[in-house]
């Protein structure tokens, strides 16, 4: 009886695929090059990010370390809509503490998560301004969004834009009195879990 090993498989990009970067979103893969540093030759995709004006090189073998994916399925375009249409879920939490929790989930890479932070940083005409913080922050994530639903659905970014802000249009509007009690009960909630 033989055993064969299996090895994790790589995930493969080619030249001319479009990926997603956690730290930079949607990029796309220009070539892939070899070259010698420090005397090892290295395996690189060449990833440009023309919105951005900026091209980052790879290693191949480093590829799924740092994060770097392929775009999402149709389906979890369609999940991440869905999320939009939620509740935001805001913490009761200092505000330094959360944004470095948005930051983290725009980092990630991950669609989902970046969505969230989409819905709970939006903000409907109706509701108070934000601060300079919150904007950047939402910008930032709307703008992830916008470009891997745009590259995956092949829609422009003013149409991804469309959709995105349609499906928060049907999330839950709050009203004052509604988000009074909101606040009770998650003040509530927040004293029952530091308690347990």
């Amino acid at each position: 009886m033989t055993t064969v090993k299996k090895t994790a498989p790589r995930q493969a990009f080619k030249a001319g695929e479009a990926i997603v970067y956690p730290a930079h979103g949607v990029g796309h893969i220009t070539a892939i090059e070899e070259q010698e540093i420090a005397g090892f030759k290295l395996e690189l995709y060449v990833v440009s990010f023309e919105k951005d004006k900026m091209v980052l090189r790879v290693p191949t073998a480093k590829a799924a370390t740092v994060g770097m994916r392929k775009l999402a399925e149709p389906d979890l375009v369609q999940k991440a809509l869905d999320t939009l249409t939620g509740r935001a879920r805001v913490k009761r939490t200092m505000w330094s503490r959360r944004a470095q929790e948005y930051e983290a989930k725009i980092n990630s890479g991950d669609l989902l998560a970046i969505t969230e932070v989409v819905r709970d940083l939006h903000r409907s005409e109706a509701q108070p301004e934000q601060s300079y913080s919150e904007r950047q922050l939402y910008e930032s994530a709307l703008d992830r969004v916008v470009r891997e639903i745009s590259t995956v659905n092949r829609i422009t970014e003013t149409e991804a834009l469309k959709l995105i802000e349609g499906s928060l249009a049907k999330s839950p509007r709050r009203v004052k009195g509604a988000e009074a009690e909101a606040e009770v009960e998650a003040d509530t909630d927040d004293m029952q879990e530091e308690a347990a």
